[in-house]
């Protein structure tokens, strides 16, 4: 996703010395500061009177499909660091980046269609230009589609995903969702494709999955198994709802990701959608979440340095460099860097480059590739969701907006989980993929009970931003569904689990009827 804006930044070099953002408006193709067709990138440039020694230039998607040889070299820790104070602005201009996965499967035998298939996931991309969306390619090939709702591009084994346009409000994301839902069952209806929210595919093997042709998977599904047993699952299998989120200032993002990793495991329980794997119950309520523990332990988890006293952007950074690298984009091509220290890259020692120094693009690529719970690069990311259907990819945001959006609800929030301790947290957070709302928290509760008091904290918050559509409505309706899965006790993988006991006979197939 590209956040915080499409568009350029120029750094006013003030002479007292601060440093101030000015955002200039797209403009037209003739004087074209967007993304030229077939890249997908946010160019940042400097005013004449910049240092060479400027913090990065550029802000980019972690999928390149150029290289540019105006990239600045990291000289300097400052540079390491800019990318998150950039993310920084004042709470007017805080925007909604939705992102959402979902898997595409053959009506006929619900088959998970291949690349290059007639009216397979190439074709698919392709058709979404009678939309107005324009293709992004790797080498020659389709990987991605641009357009005026954000990106629509594939995960590695074609599994579908629109990486939304930062927005003001929620009745926008959720009207965005339904056009790229609408667009997509279109063109399904046409070549018969549907599109399952679920947070892992039901019945497929590893082997029965194609795999797309992105240069940095190829890397990365080398190396899963040398770190973990189920890394290739997390790659193949799964699909995720995630919500980006602005902040006003390095305090203001410590306490947000403080919040976001303590109540990571609520919104897990609450989404909780992968219970089925190769066609029977798999004996957790999101093993998409259970898959994470053994995917890579240098690149996941709930990240405890977050809680420590003094966190902020410069221990985000140490952690980064600490966490090993995947690749490099050279020349229109990855190259395989996994396992290898970006510390070296600084000192020009990486083997995979040897003698050559990081750029300001290698370090944004390098911070895409860490995948905790909460994940800061320019906003902070909200990850622990399983995928789902329509109205619970609008919750999503609804939720992690009614707690982090408004002061009252964001220190309300926090004063829930403040006391917790670092094994609390950690012992929620192994618990929930297999308990969901049963899972019990600090202070002898259940989630169960900890969900109504946040939900209640939600709706507060977004009650008190008072954004409101055409008919006067404000934004907590959006989170409905959730009140109705917390009045039920019941989560949506346990749903599916009833009806595959029951009306379902144990033919998981059936959970097909649940498609978009």
């Amino acid at each position: 996703m590209i956040l915080p804006w499409k568009g350029r930044c120029r750094r006013e070099a003030a002479t007292e010395g601060c440093n101030r953002w000015r955002r200039q408006p797209s403009v037209s193709p003739a004087g074209c500061h967007l993304p030229c067709k077939g890249r997908i990138t946010t160019t940042f440039t400097f005013s004449a009177s910049a240092n060479p020694g400027s913090p990065l230039t550029a802000l980019r998607m972690s999928t390149r499909t150029v290289s540019d040889r105006n990239d600045p070299v990291i000289e300097s820790r400052d540079q390491l660091v800019a990318p998150m104070a950039w993310g920084e602005k004042p709470s007017a201009e805080w925007r909604i980046g939705t992102e959402h996965e979902k898997f595409v499967f053959c009506r006929d035998d619900f088959h998970a269609p291949s690349y290059d298939e007639p009216g397979g996931i190439r074709d698919l991309l392709l058709a979404l230009t009678e939309f107005g969306w324009s293709p992004v390619e790797e080498n020659g090939t389709v990987i991605a589609m641009t357009g005026p709702d954000g990106t629509v591009s594939l995960e590695p084994a074609g599994q579908l995903e629109l990486s939304g346009a930062p927005l003001e409000n929620l009745h926008e994301t959720c009207a965005e969702t339904g056009r790229h839902l609408k667009q997509v069952k279109a063109i399904g209806e046409r070549t018969g494709k549907a599109f399952l929210g679920l947070g892992l595919w039901p019945d497929k093997t590893r082997a029965e999955l194609p795999i797309m042709p992105k240069g940095r998977y190829e890397i990365m599904l080398r190396h899963m198994p040398r770190v973990g047993s189920l890394g290739l699952d997390m790659m193949l299998r799964t699909c995720t709802i995630q919500t980006n989120l602005d902040y006003a200032s390095e305090a203001d993002m410590a306490q947000k990701f403080r919040v976001g990793l303590a109540l990571q495991p609520l919104a897990t329980a609450l989404f909780a959608n992968s219970p089925f794997l190769e066609g029977k119950p798999n004996g957790y309520l999101s093993y998409r979440s259970h898959i994470w523990s053994d995917t890579d332990p240098h690149r996941t988890g709930m990240l405890p340095f977050v809680f420590e006293d003094g966190f902020g952007y410069e221990r985000y950074v140490d952690y980064m460099l600490d966490v090993p690298m995947y690749f490099v984009f050279r020349d229109g091509r990855y190259i395989d860097a996994a396992g290898q220290s970006f510390r070296d890259f600084l000192a020009g020692k990486l083997p995979a480059l040897p003698g050559e120094l990081p750029t300001a693009s290698d370090w944004t690529d390098h911070l895409s590739t860490a995948f905790p719970e909460v994940r800061l690069k320019s906003f902070l990311e909200m990850r622990g969701a399983d995928g789902g259907p329509w109205n619970r990819i609008c919750a999503l945001p609804a939720l992690w907006v009614g707690l982090l959006y408004d002061q009252g609800a964001l220190d309300a929030a926090w004063e829930l989980v403040r006391h917790w301790t670092m094994a609390e947290r950690e012992a929620l957070r192994e618990a929930v993929p297999r308990l969901g709302l049963k899972a019990p928290v600090p202070g002898g509760r259940t989630m169960l009970d900890l969900a109504r008091e946040v939900l209640e904290i939600a709706r507060g918050g977004l009650a008190a931003r008072a954004r409101l559509n055409s008919s006067g409505d404000n934004e907590t309706g959006f989170l409905d569904p959730l009140h109705e899965i917390v009045a039920r006790g019941e989560t949506p993988a346990e749903r599916l689990l009833r009806l595959y006991e029951t009306e379902w006979a144990g033919d998981v197939t059936r959970v097909y009827e649940e498609s978009f």
